[in-house]
Order: structure tokens, then sequence, then C-alpha cells
């Protein structure tokens, strides 16, 4: 019996030649990241036992939550974030470069298929869209890599989503995931590996596929991945900083799980509170009012994402009943916008353009909603009080429905402006 693309990868990492489901298993890491919550802890680790980072190559550092800084006390957080990388001789990425490191670790190049990578923050797992082994691990264990390069885990068992038929218009990646979670449940892949494969996911870009595994951790997996396939490999070979080795699975691996499902008919997908899981087909909850339509954060912040909400926005103007806040994942791809002309469209059609942020995902700063608000987004999450108060409420949808939505001042589709 042979193993699949998520196995294979484990057990080359760990030195074995096969491993199994349930296994646990010492494995070698790749790449590994911290950000500005979590770095504190994790660098404080080290310097408090007096322990070197095994390879400062293979870890950078993000402040992507709360820079710049929005407070005293942030602003503290970061002075010592400073001091932490430089002593330690760990890459920080802040202000001009700030980064949304989910997003980062692919941009430039440290993310590769083949690779196995423990990145301290859920949504980590997004990397495995590039066919990879992604992870999301604590502070504490990131502290482990960073003195040991090595961590522990329990191989996943593996759920393989196979997909048929003819995408439509404007429907994306992200609506792929969004049915899927609504499909098997908020936890109906726990401690599991997402496989996803077939004709659909073929066709679509690599960064929508990046927008799927990004929102693996929705449905309670350890990892998500999708095969390399020519796409992928023309993607990393223009950004890659090291040789790698794509691996894929065997044909008669087995998996615990596999479903089927025909896209044919399927329409733009939103995720109404508070949970991922709880989706509608667009055409049921049409004309939905919002407050706030958020375009931006891990899963939807690519350029492909600004293109098209840049193209729906172009020439329109935002509706006066709510505002609309467009935030790119990274600095190359802010900067990005600005050279294509795609900022201009932004702040022409009424929209607030930041740089990047975490801020209006987490509810931390740029996008915090009061009380009785609502929030269309393009993020990953809409628990209670995730970007505000814990009772306003947070709509998910794709970037084409977000940018739509902007100038109706209702929930829509680019088709109905």
């Amino acid at each position: 019996m042979g193993m699949t693309i998520t196995e294979k990868i484990i057990a080359a990492h760990a030195g074995v030649d096969r491993v199994r489901p349930g296994d646990f298993v010492e494995a070698r890491v790749d790449q590994t990241w911290s950000d500005d919550l979590g770095s504190p802890l994790t660098m404080g680790l080290l310097e408090e036992h007096g322990l070197k980072v095994w390879d400062t190559s293979r870890v950078f550092v993000t402040s992507m939550v709360n820079s710049p800084a929005q407070n005293i006390q942030t602003a503290t957080v970061l002075k010592s974030i400073r001091g932490l990388t430089g002593r330690l001789e760990i890459p920080l990425y802040e202000m001009g470069k700030a980064a949304i490191h989910n997003a980062l670790g692919i941009e430039i190049g440290k993310t590769l298929p083949g690779e196995l990578i423990a990145g301290g923050n859920s949504h980590a797992c997004m990397a495995g869209g590039l066919g990879c082994f992604a992870t999301g691990m604590g502070s504490t264990d990131i502290a482990a890599i960073l003195a040991t390069g090595h961590t522990w885990l329990e191989v996943p068992r593996t759920i393989r989503f196979r997909f048929t038929g003819q995408l439509r218009p404007w429907v994306t990646g992200k609506d792929l995931m969004l049915h899927v979670i609504g499909l098997i449940g908020f936890s109906g892949a726990d401690n599991a590996a997402m496989e996803f494969c077939g004709g659909p996911i073929n066709a679509l870009g690599v960064e929508e596929r990046l927008s799927m595994t990004n929102m693996a951790i929705e449905a309670g997996a350890q990892n998500a991945i999708i095969e390399p396939d020519t796409k992928t490999l023309a993607y990393v070979d223009k950004i890659a900083r090291r040789p790698f080795t794509p691996v894929y699975g065997d044909a008669d691996a087995e998996v615990s799980q596999e479903h089927l499902i025909d896209v044919t008919g399927l329409e733009p997908v939103v995720a109404l509170p508070f949970l991922p899981s709880n989706t509608r087909p667009l055409s049921a909850v049409k004309g939905e009012r919002f407050d706030q339509v958020y375009i931006g954060s891990c899963t939807n912040g690519w350029i492909s994402d600004m293109r098209v909400a840049a193209s729906i926005l172009k020439g329109r103007k935002v509706s006066e009943a709510l505002r609309v806040i467009v935030i790119p994942s990274t600095a190359q791809i802010h900067r990005q916008c600005v050279e294509e002309g795609l900022a201009q469209i932004f702040l022409e059609a009424g929209c607030a353009f930041s740089m990047p942020t975490c801020g209006p995902c987490i509810g931390a700063h740029m996008g915090v909603l009061a009380e009785g608000e609502r929030c269309l987004s393009t993020s990953n999450r809409n628990f209670p009080g995730r970007q505000g108060h814990v009772k306003s409420e947070t709509y998910l949808c794709n970037p084409a429905i977000a940018a739509a939505t902007a100038v109706k001042g209702a929930l829509c589709s680019p088709d109905d402006l």
C-alpha cells in the first residue's frame, strides 16, 4: 500500500521509509516564522535559556498585527521584538517591509513544494497549496523548532476532496472551500489532512488554491494540500530561494474518506455568522446590507484578488451606505497595486487603502466593528467578536462579491451591477 502526498513528505522529513496515520514522529522542519503576538514569548524563551537559532535563514519574524504601533503598549512590544530579533540575528519584516507572514513565506520563496513548514499562526496551512506539508503551531512549539530545527508530529489521516464539473463565473477557490466547510462542518476534518484534486482545482490559479488551503483550519484540519502541477512549478520557480523536490502521492494510497463534489451548479458561497460552516448560496442571501466591506487578509489579499476587486470597482463609486477597506497581504503586493494603478482605482471609488496588516481581520485596529455593525469580509473567520464587538456580525465571501456589494450597498454579484 502506497502513501499520500502528506505521508510521503512527513516520512522523508522523519528519515523513515513509511508512516501511517496515528504514528508519532520527530521531523526536520524546512521553514518557520512568528509574528508580533507570539514572537516575544518564542524568542524570549530562547534568550532566557541561552539558546541559539539553529539556522537563521529558516526563520523570520513579521510585525503584522499591531504595526504601526496603535498605542504605547504595542509600541513597547514592537520595540522588544526589534531587540530580540537583533540579538538572535533573525530577519525582521516591519513597516515598509511589513507582510502577513503566511503570505510572505510564499512570496519570498521560502515555502516550497515537498517541504515541511511549521508556522506560528493557525493559517500557516495556506502554504499547502504549493504542495508542501504546512501546519500552524503555538509559540512554545516554534521556540523548540528555532532551537533544534525539528518538531514532533502525529501523522494525520487524509480526507480527499475530488472536484468535477465546470466552474461558473465568479466562483473561486474561496467558494469551493466555503462549500466544503459547509458540507463537512466546522470540525469535519479534525486533525486530518485535507487533499484537494480534480479538474476544477487544476483550473484555479495558484493564489486561488492558496485561499482554499488557508482555511483548512476552519474545518479542524492539521493541514491541507494540493499536489503541484505545471502552474505551481511555474509560480514557484520565479521566487524559490533554495532547491526543492516536488512530491506526489501514490496511486494506491489509502485515504480515510473521499468526497466527490460536482461544482457545475455551484454559486458563489457566503458564510453567515457565526461559523465559516454556516454557508448559503449567494442567491439565498442577496440584498443583505452591511456597514463595512473588507477586502484583504492572508486568505484573499493576493495581487490576483486586488486585480479582481479593482476590475469591478473601476469607474464606480462605493455606496454611501457603507465603508470599504482594502488591504493587500504584503508590502510587495501593496507596491504592485500602486504600480498597476489599482490603488488609484480603490481610492477614486472611495475605499480606504492601507499597508499590510492583520488588524481588521482580528478586530485589532484599522477597521474594528461597533456593537450591531455588520461586515462583509474576504477573511477566514466570523466568530462572535472576531472583528470587533461581540454583538457585531461578519459574513465571509470572495473578493468579487465583496467589491460588487461595496458598489451596490447590498449583497450581490458583479452581474447585478
